[in-house]
């Protein structure tokens, strides 16, 4: 009798132990769900702001339902997503991959696009808005990676409908690249190195013909050419301002165009 106790207790006991570690078992695993149902709550999720929540969904379908019908957009609103998020990085990745693995896709000309917006990107914007911070003399490598792979975009897709918007940025971010270059031109001047000051602007002259800073570098090197007396061209560069920017003298332009955000959208998902 007692041996029949005894071993009745081990049995409970051991009963009750499997429920314990088969409940901690089920508490600590993740319920599959449905390709469709992340994809709604993807959906759900981006609509109220929560892109963080969004990305989580969508990187479920990306990485559980590989071949499914959701993956290809779920890649492509990845993009939109991890941008919206502040992810620049992410976001570029997530456009380099969506490129390489769908070429021809309907809304490839999308992932060109976003893929520049995420090389400089608006938080550095913000940050110039709200601080009064002039970065034409900080490192630009961001907005000359972002201008090559938008110039991309305008070259490979010129009927998009995101040209216009890729059109516009180009002009911001070529201004912001001349100012860069006379930056370091104004610095040279400072120091009397009159021949890196005609280096830097020559450059903007040759290489960025429509910039808004095409005066303010003709004025450069109209001034390094009479400090180190290059008589003959500080004739040609005077005839040059004076045939181009005749009411000029008194004031540099500044065109920069304004940029807003209000266009980004996820693109439609095709059938």
């Amino acid at each position: 009798m007692k041996d029949f106790k005894k071993h009745f207790k081990t049995l409970i006991f051991g009963l009750f132990l499997t429920l314990i570690i088969a409940g901690c078992k089920s508490d600590g695993e993740e319920i599959e769900q449905p390709e469709k149902i992340y994809y709604d709550q993807a959906q759900a999720r981006m609509s109220a702001g929560n892109y963080f929540g969004a990305i989580e969904a969508l990187e479920a379908i990306d990485t559980r339902y590989p071949f499914g019908m959701y993956a290809e957009q779920a890649q492509v609103e990845l993009i939109y997503a991890h941008f919206m998020n502040s992810e620049a990085e992410a976001a570029h990745s997530a456009a380099e991959k969506f490129i390489r693995l769908h070429p021809r896709h309907p809304n490839i000309d999308y992932a060109y696009f976003m893929k520049g917006l995420s090389s400089y990107t608006r938080d550095r914007e913000i940050l110039i808005r709200f601080t009064n911070t002039d970065i034409s003399n900080r490192d630009i490598s961001g907005a000359k990676e972002s201008f090559a792979e938008l110039t991309e975009f305008i070259t490979r897709f010129p009927e998009s409908q995101y040209i216009p918007y890729a059109k516009q940025r180009n002009i911001y971010l070529r201004n912001m690249i001349a100012k860069n270059e006379l930056a370091a031109a104004d610095y040279y001047l400072t120091i009397d190195a009159h021949v890196g000051a005609i280096r830097r602007a020559n450059y903007v002259v040759e290489n960025i013909p429509n910039s808004s800073e095409n005066y303010r570098a003709l004025k450069i090197l109209e001034e390094s050419y009479e400090a180190l007396g290059y008589s003959d061209l500080l004739d040609d560069i005077k005839l040059v301002i004076n045939n181009n920017y005749p009411n000029e003298e008194s004031r540099l332009t500044s065109n920069d165009a304004g940029w807003s955000w209000n266009f980004l959208r996820r693109p439609d998902k095709t059938d």
